[in-house]
């Protein structure tokens, strides 16, 4: 499997849901390992862009891992863990926003000076249309602002959008991990 195409996979299961009797059977954790196993292979150095994405990707796997094990509301346990979910699904949904932002900055910076200016330009409005209105949505959840059913819809057709482009763009050569840039 290409590299992008795994990150986009990844995506589709951290951030898609398919639930049976109350439990999601994509597993955010498995999403996130997805992706770092795609953004392992595009990593040339330990301080390039996708060497950056790969760490929140990584930190993304306990995060993510930490917030299915926590139990929820729903559950009979006192109140004093319902702050501590709290505090998990902020860093959930934080982090897991900020790995996206990370991720598709370091795909930019490979297509950019590769002259795909347009395909850049998709990427770079995408990626501020999920960051911006995950960021909105995680105020929604909170009561801050009244943008319930459009705010979900919009977030929703952004994220699939960048994934439909994500795994668009997989086969080309300058996003493959035996790419060089060309001596000029």
């Amino acid at each position: 499997m290409r590299p992008v195409t795994k990150i986009a996979t990844g995506f589709v299961f951290a951030f898609g849901a398919l639930r049976f009797n109350g439990f999601d059977l994509l597993l955010n954790p498995v999403g996130w390992l997805v992706c770092v196993s795609g953004l392992s292979q595009l990593q040339r150095s330990a301080d390039g862009p996708f060497s950056r994405a790969r760490s929140s990707a990584v930190v993304m796997v306990c995060v993510s891992l930490v917030a299915v094990v926590v139990p929820g509301a729903q559950s009979g346990y006192p109140l004093m863990v319902l702050p501590v979910k709290h505090v998990i699904d902020i860093a959930d949904t934080a982090g897991a926003l900020i790995a996206v932002w990370l991720t598709v900055d370091a795909v930019i910076r490979r297509v950019r000076p590769c002259g795909d200016i347009s395909r850049a330009a998709l990427l770079d409005v995408l990626r501020w249309a999920v960051v911006g209105l995950g960021a909105l949505g995680m105020l929604v959840g909170y009561g801050y602002t009244g943008l319930n059913p459009v705010l979900p819809i919009a977030w929703f057709a952004a994220v699939v959008a960048l994934i439909v482009v994500l795994y668009r763009s997989a086969r080309l050569p300058y996003l493959s991990p035996i790419w060089g840039p060309t001596a000029s």
